[in-house]
């Protein structure tokens, strides 16, 4: 029998270092501006993971840019430096952000394993459209 070959550098790298949760959370992004005045934008998040965050943003931004995020609900604020930039025109862009440092407090949530799925025992099922749940009470 043959051997499995070692994962690839392509494979290591599309791995995700913890799980997206699709989460809207209001922050502020504050980043400096061409003329290195300060900029601010009020946003929100479209996804969120211990390291980091999508965000729906006007301002134009460049990969590698380092800015400051503030959790809108807690005033925590955290580093970031700019991933990742929709290459789609749009009113706002999305825009995905790397934390300096893992913080996975920073969301005020508990993220699922990295081993989770909606195949797993603890994901709970809902009815699909159509469909009827035997054990629902109905009113007479």
């Amino acid at each position: 029998m043959g051997t499995i070959p070692p994962p690839s550098v392509v494979e290591n790298d599309a791995q995700r270092r913890s799980q997206r949760v699709m989460l809207k959370v209001s922050v502020v992004v504050l980043a400096q501006g061409p003329d290195s005045k300060p900029v601010s934008e009020v946003t929100r998040t479209v996804t969120v993971n211990a390291h980091g965050a999508k965000v729906l943003m006007a301002v134009k931004e460049s990969i590698g840019q380092l800015l400051t995020l503030r959790h809108s609900g807690t005033g925590e604020q955290v580093l970031c430096r700019v991933a990742y930039i929709s290459p789609h025109q749009s009113e706002k862009r999305e825009v995905g952000l790397d934390f300096m440092k893992p913080c996975p407090g920073f969301w005020r949530i508990s993220f699922p394993p990295p081993d989770w799925t909606i195949r797993s025992p603890e994901a709970k099922s809902s009815p699909g459209p159509g469909s009827t749940r035997k054990d629902s009470k109905t009113k007479a």
